[in-house]
């Protein structure tokens, strides 16, 4: 049996701050589990925002692209495209990274979809399991 890894988090955020695009932006993706507060310079934020500016035109960065246009080193931009990788967040396509869909709401229909898809698959296994039980 083969397994593939995607690794899919969400958290349950507050969402008791003015609704300014910014704040907007971070609470999708804290609740998409992208920032933590050991992201004390907002560099996933910043590659994330990146790499959501270009969605529209589906346009394809490199790490060193994305490292200089964000001013980060880049190890740090790897390091978190990585994160976004595993998450399903984005591909990476003719060795750059684009975000998986064309805007916010489409990348967030993918991953409810991707939801769906992992919690059907654990229903079928829980139903097996149950019947040998």
């Amino acid at each position: 049996m083969r397994y593939s890894f995607t690794k899919i988090t969400i958290v349950r955020m507050n969402r008791d701050v003015p609704e300014q695009i910014d704040e907007e932006l971070q609470w999708i993706g804290s609740s998409l589990g992208l920032f933590n507060l050991r992201d004390k310079d907002k560099s996933c934020y910043r590659i994330f925002i990146t790499l959501l500016k270009n969605a529209k035109d589906q346009k394809i960065l490199s790490s060193d692209e994305l490292a200089y246009i964000t001013g980060l080193s880049r190890g740090t931009v790897v390091h978190h495209l990585n994160k976004m990788l595993s998450s399903n967040i984005i591909r990476l396509v003719d060795n750059g990274y684009v975000l998986r869909g064309k805007n916010l709401i489409e990348l967030i229909e993918l991953l409810k979809n991707d939801s769906i898809k992992l919690f059907d698959d654990l229903k079928k296994v829980a139903e097996k399991v149950d019947k040998k039980m």
